[in-house]
């Protein structure tokens, strides 16, 4: 059996989030799943790297929960992990007594992964146990009616459950905050733009979404981000240049490698834009009919 390296492992796991442009655990709305400080199942605090690693995963997979448990502690408390839920890897640290040459008791560091699961993965567990429900945050941004029109006239399923901004090719599904949870309509209309180039993507629409290594998913973001872009500005509103600004910069090294690049992101970009205008005025002409 290979022998994993767990500092490499976390380490690979928060470079690859890193290089998407933004801190993976930082986000730009308001309410639902905050960054609490997660909790083990007996109700202490993580520390260190585990912090950053819940939080990571808590961020992608929308839990509003801070509590999270192994397999065998959900079982204890009566609850039983989803089938197919996958968890986080988190790290144990700890030393183990060895004598040296010359006799002496010396305690050498280690380091043991081992995997834990939000309770929001987890059913039948006692109310004592059960995720928190955090009320949303109201920002006072209000809906655009020409911009709701537009996006949902689409056909793409859009739930606005609270949770990470994301777009799920498994379940075909984008998952959003509320408007009221982004501290303007435009920065969660430039945000839902973003998910919506991904849903273009999909086999049964532009078929862009197979990519199988980490350019390909930086390539992937480089599209959405500028494809974000050109909508917002077709529709009429302002596109967030700046944070688009500062994604193109953490990709510049990719970009020098490959002069195309930039000109095929935007080609793509422009693709899945006319997807989406083109998809609206069809969903419009059927419900005018």
């Amino acid at each position: 059996m290979t022998k994993i390296d767990i500092y490499q492992e976390v380490t690979d796991t928060i470079l690859e989030a890193m290089e998407g442009g933004t801190m993976p655990w930082r986000k730009e709305w308001k309410g639902g799943a905050t960054l609490q400080m997660p909790r083990r199942a007996n109700g202490k605090f993580y520390q260190g790297i585990n912090v950053l690693i819940l939080w990571m995963t808590a961020q992608a997979k929308g839990y509003t929960a801070d509590q999270w448990m192994t397999f065998k502690q959900a079982k204890a408390a009566g609850g039983c992990v989803r089938k197919g839920e996958k968890g986080a890897r988190v790290v144990y640290f700890d030393t183990f007594k060895k004598e040296d040459e010359n006799g002496e008791e010396r305690h050498i560091p280690f380091a043991k992964a081992y995997t834990v699961f939000n309770v929001q993965q987890i059913d039948g567990l006692p109310a004592n146990l059960q995720p928190d429900l955090f009320d949303d945050v109201d920002t006072g941004a209000q809906p655009i009616d020409t911009l709701e029109a537009f996006y949902h006239s689409t056909g793409a399923r859009i739930v606005k459950d609270g949770t990470q901004p994301r777009y799920v090719p498994s379940v075909d599904q984008i998952h959003m905050p509320k408007v009221q949870q982004f501290e303007t309509a435009e920065a969660y209309y430039g945000t839902l733009a973003h998910e919506l180039v991904h849903w273009t993507g999909h086999k049964s629409r532009l078929d862009r979404l197979d990519v199988v290594n980490k350019e390909g998913y930086a390539f992937e973001e480089l599209i959405a981000e500028l494809g974000a872009c050109f909508v917002t500005a077709q529709q009429g509103g302002t596109p967030d240049t700046d944070n688009s600004a500062a994604y193109l910069a953490s990709w510049l090294k990719a970009l020098r490698d490959d002069k195309r690049a930039i000109f095929r992101a935007a080609s793509a970009a422009q693709k899945a834009v006319t997807f989406l205008t083109e998809a609206s005025a069809a969903g419009r002409t059927q419900i005018a009919a």
